[in-house]
């Protein structure tokens, strides 16, 4: 689709994810031109504009809970020549919030999406946590049921690259837990407060790392940066003895030797890195 007569530009404008110095000159020269600024939290954007001294004409409201009707009014003045300037609170828009929705819709109707980089915490974490940076994948924030992260991650567990994840400090303890139990004891590093003033970094193996956090408690907001599938693990997997077998001949191989049922199901749950309730609901069917 092309470009509307008269349209204007959607703009993705990066912001800090902590120090102010990491705004860009383009990213406050965009926001002082724009006609509309799109904002997650518009108190959060306000303390930012006001330092910024920029006073936007239109500060718009955008976020997962207004996204339905706000996104096609933010999409009509574009079409009718405004430029609009979508930030989240911190860091790219699109990036673990709606905006990504709003981007989608702007290329529906053929409206010139404009990136303005900037600093962003799952990368600023992968470079400086020591692990593998050739190729990461971005998982962001887990889901929020037990079942969902345990299907999430074991998902991910296979995956050879290095995983990003974005934790809340009171959930990072739990999700350290499970990824320990899932992935198994590979090096992990946990950083908090980028670019703030109590900015750390805690290298080493998940136990390494749940240790320090009983000694340490939980602040601020987190990346977990987690080691990849190695090879030698994954060549262990291609040849592992039961991957030819369906859950109900895995279960009843421990079983056969001795194991009651419901540690042959855990058992079957570990090697394949599944809960034992998706092993016992499989064994339903």
């Amino acid at each position: 689709m092309g470009k509307p007569d008269g349209c204007g530009s959607l703009y993705l404008v990066a912001t800090p994810i902590g120090n102010l110095e990491d705004m860009t000159y383009r990213a406050v020269r965009m926001l002082r031109e724009c006609d509309i600024i799109a904002a997650e939290d518009t108190r959060q954007t306000r303390k930012l504009l006001s330092h910024f001294e920029i006073s936007p004409s239109l500060l718009f409201s955008y976020h997962e809970h207004n996204k339905a009707a706000s996104g096609p009014e933010l999409i009509r003045y574009i079409i009718e020549g405004k430029n609009l300037a979508l930030v989240s609170d911190a860091g790219l828009p699109a990036i673990s919030d709606p905006g990504a929705d709003l981007v989608a819709l702007a290329i529906s109707h053929g409206i010139p999406v404009i990136p303005v980089p900037g600093a962003n915490a799952a990368l600023s974490a992968l470079i400086a946590s020591g692990l593998p940076t050739d190729s990461f994948t971005f998982a962001g924030f887990l889901p929020r049921e037990k079942k969902d992260i345990r299907a999430r991650l074991g998902e991910l567990r296979s995956d050879q690259s290095t995983l990003l994840f974005y934790e809340s400090p009171h959930r990072v303890a739990k999700t350290l837990a499970l990824l320990l139990e899932t992935f198994g004891n590979r090096r992990v590093t946990l950083a908090r407060e980028l670019t703030k003033r109590y900015e750390e970094f805690v290298r080493g193996t998940m136990e390494e790392a749940l240790a320090w956090l009983e000694e340490h408690p939980p602040l601020g907001e987190y990346v977990v940066v987690v080691e990849g599938q190695s090879r030698e693990e994954a060549e262990k997997a291609e040849s592992a003895w039961w991957r030819e077998m369906d859950i109900a001949g895995h279960v009843a191989h421990y079983e056969a030797e001795g194991m009651p049922r419901k540690e042959a199901m855990k058992k079957a749950a570990q090697d394949r890195g599944m809960a034992k309730r998706d092993i016992y609901n499989a064994l339903l069917e």
